[in-house]
């Protein structure tokens, strides 16, 4: 039976769900204090002296901290897996704001920032004065997490997924910081932002070789959130690219994280994610690689996120 199946099949069971929690956290590398979710599973409460692998949740563009709970039912989903028998673990859903998980090309415009009425969440919190997303997640978040809950804080137990930006981030987040993360799981991520074609897709990978050739390729509102962070030539591009972090950690020996990418047929980013397949291919890292039916939407997210909180919860439940 497939995992989601089981989680279908488990969501009528009548088990005590786990609880969701809202906290905070001052980050010195973001300069504001941002919100957080936190999952905890069902027998935090009543187990005392139990730790919990804990898997990381990075929200899309244009998102919030809570959208994995109020768009992707993830704790829901959670509940069912965890009473069809899944292991256990905390969630941890923290806010990006627009940021891409990396530390920015240039710093942000603050004045613009405050100005715009538009967004949904507040200035004080949005509108960073060092943007630097890796490091908040990265070093600040995690040590928070593993000293205020009961986590297994090692490495093993420690993994990161996400969805489209978020997506970017847990794979580029992953292989950046292989001592802290064991497992990375992107659903319709945006894994190759300079990719140039061929589509469909075959190898090799073609990457754009200025940067207004990659203009074209991204919807005008994507395209503006996404300049600043990358930069305005391909230098920045390219070190910020999740296969050049991929080489790097294969040039420097270190072990790879375990990685689960799946991607809807009908999505626009599905020949990154073929290229970014092909790219850890040659580099000899192997990536759980799934294509379903579906767009870039919360339809497509709601029903793929229990095949990755499976995988997540069989790597890191058990160690990498």
């Amino acid at each position: 039976m497939s995992w989601i199946a089981l989680a279908l099949a488990a969501s009528v069971a009548t088990a005590p769900g786990g609880a969701v929690r809202p906290d905070t956290l001052f980050s010195h590398a973001l300069g504001v204090s941002k919100r957080f979710f936190v999952y905890l599973p069902p027998s935090y409460e009543r187990e005392p002296a139990r730790r919990y692998p804990v898997a990381y949740y990075l929200h899309g563009a244009w998102g919030a901290e809570d959208d994995w709970i109020t768009l992707g039912h993830i704790d829901r989903a959670m509940d069912s897996l965890i009473a069809g028998g899944l292991s256990e673990m905390i969630l941890v859903l923290p806010d990006g704001d627009d940021g891409w998980y990396t530390t920015w090309n240039a710093l942000n415009t603050l004045a613009a920032c405050r100005a715009d009425t538009v967004r949904r969440e507040p200035a004080a919190t949005y509108c960073v004065t060092w943007p630097k997303y890796d490091e908040y997640i990265a070093r600040e978040l995690v040590a928070h997490i593993d000293s205020t809950y009961r986590t297994l804080g090692e490495r093993e137990h420690r993994g990161i997924a996400g969805l489209s930006m978020g997506g970017y981030g847990a794979i580029t987040l992953a292989v950046r910081y292989p001592t802290l993360f064991s497992a990375a799981a992107s659903h319709s991520g945006v894994l190759s932002p300079r990719y140039a074609g061929p589509a469909p897709y075959t190898p090799p990978t073609r990457y754009a070789a200025t940067v207004d050739a990659i203009r074209p390729r991204y919807a005008p509102g994507l395209w503006a959130l996404m300049r600043p962070v990358f930069g305005r030539d391909t230098i920045g591009w390219r070190a910020r690219d999740p296969a050049v972090y991929a080489r790097h950690l294969v040039a420097a020996g270190a072990r790879a994280p375990a990685l689960f990418v799946d991607v809807g047929r009908d999505d626009p980013f599905l020949e990154q994610n073929r290229a970014f397949r092909a790219d850890l291919a040659g580099l000899g890292i192997p990536v759980k690689y799934a294509e379903w039916p579906g767009k870039h939407d919360w339809a497509y997210w709601r029903l793929h996120v229990v095949e990755s909180l499976a995988w997540m919860a069989g790597v890191i439940g058990t160690g990498n």
